[in-house]
């Protein structure tokens, strides 16, 4: 419950508002901000829950005239132009600029916790059925994918379209260049190295893109007897070991710009450029999403000779942590399971295995990406935690 408010004041001039909160705490609201979020129907389109006061408008250096306490849960706020605001106390609570209110936030709107794991994983399972047809399934689904970056869903029909259906569970999936799902099985002259019986390396998918898929589904309809085991390690627990272990090469691998290439024809003809760096870092210099793709890397590397074998060293340390027995999980899809996968944070990988006259291995592809994915998350979020 939010506690009411017992004062409301404006200090520095009238530049802020301080309100005392009834459990002894207290909240600091800046002036320019509180004018800009005044949620009345001028100024706020409530059934958009959009602003409709164009910033134009808006004095940065506004103070207030007049600031009351309406009753114990709302304040009431007179502008010098003599405009009216209203701000209920469980909205301005939220709200509060203070460190720990900002990171409660933060976790009600982001959940940014990251369970790590190497060799040691205990891969989530739920039913696919379940996830399909009851909320709190697949509210606990979302969750684990989001928190531990992986989770495999048991028991799907053994034919194609089953990921369609989970696209339609979350809201839609990414159309890419081969298509909105795609069939990883050995196709004569593949125009991709998924298409084929080989080994492939631990890798993210599409970092060729600018903005590549957030999450990757993966559903085994036919698997072969022998090999195509499937690997996976978590990308942010090495690029950690490495920052510790090497604090030159991660820094090498977070700065320099890599040069990806895809050119073919599959849903339409295609050539695609980008650089990515292959450790993306938020502005605290940790890791929030790896771009690696040896297959697509691009024979062009834009940048200064001297900098290439320290730029190769540092990547070898990263792919020789990834390959580790300490940090990869190994583990065979078998026919009816779906993989769900965090494409951002766990590279994938899978072990070579024999062609034959018929197709000996089948699985369905298909993205998604994470803002649908947390829309949904927060959607069936607030529909399971407001049940009676």
């Amino acid at each position: 419950m939010t506690p009411g408010i017992q004062k409301v004041e404006a200090l520095d001039a009238g530049r802020f508002v301080r309100v005392e909160w009834e459990d002894g705490s207290e909240s600091r609201y800046p002036c320019v901000w509180l004018r800009d979020n005044c949620q009345c129907p001028r100024c706020f389109l409530r059934s958009a829950g959009a602003r409709r006061l164009v910033f134009e408008e808006l004095d940065v250096d506004i103070v207030v005239k007049e600031v009351a306490l309406a009753d114990r849960k709302k304040i009431s706020i007179t502008w010098p132009d003599e405009h009216a605001s209203e701000y209920e106390a469980e909205w301005l609570k939220k709200r509060c600029f203070s460190e720990e209110a900002r990171a409660e936030m933060r976790e009600d709107l982001f959940l940014p916790e990251c369970q790590y794991w190497g060799s040691d994983l205990q891969l989530p399972k739920i039913p696919f059925e379940e996830i399909m047809y009851d909320d709190e399934s697949a509210y606990k689904w979302l969750c684990t994918l989001k928190k531990v970056g992986i989770v495999l869903l048991t028991g799907a029909a053994t034919r194609q379209g089953e990921l369609v259906k989970l696209g339609h569970r979350i809201g839609f999936l990414r159309l890419t260049f081969y298509g909105p799902t795609w069939q990883v099985q050995d196709k004569a002259d593949a125009n991709n190295v998924a298409y084929t019986t080989g080994k492939l390396c631990f890798h993210t998918d599409y970092p060729v893109l600018q903005h590549p898929p957030g999450v990757q589904f993966l559903h085994c309809i036919k698997q072969t007897d022998s090999g195509g085991e499937s690997e996976v390690v978590d990308g942010f627990h090495v690029a950690n070991k490495l920052k510790k272990q090497n604090p030159q090469a991660y820094q090498i691998l977070s700065s320099t710009a890599v040069d990806y290439t895809d050119v073919g024809v599959d849903y339409c003809d295609f050539a695609v450029q980008c650089k990515q760096r292959i450790i993306d870092v938020d502005s605290r210099g940790q890791a929030v999403r790896i771009n690696y793709n040896n297959a697509t890397r691009d024979t062009v590397f834009d940048i200064p000779a001297e900098k290439v074998r320290p730029f190769y060293a540092a990547l070898k340390e990263f792919d020789d942590l990834l390959n580790s027995t300490e940090y990869k999980f190994t583990y065979k899809l078998k026919p009816g399971d779906i993989v769900t996968f965090d494409n951002w944070r766990v590279l994938h990988g899978r072990q070579s295995y024999q062609s034959g006259s018929e197709v000996a291995r089948h699985l369905e592809g298909a993205y998604a990406d994470w803002d649908v994915v947390m829309s949904r998350l927060r959607l069936l979020r607030k529909r399971v935690l407001n049940k009676d």
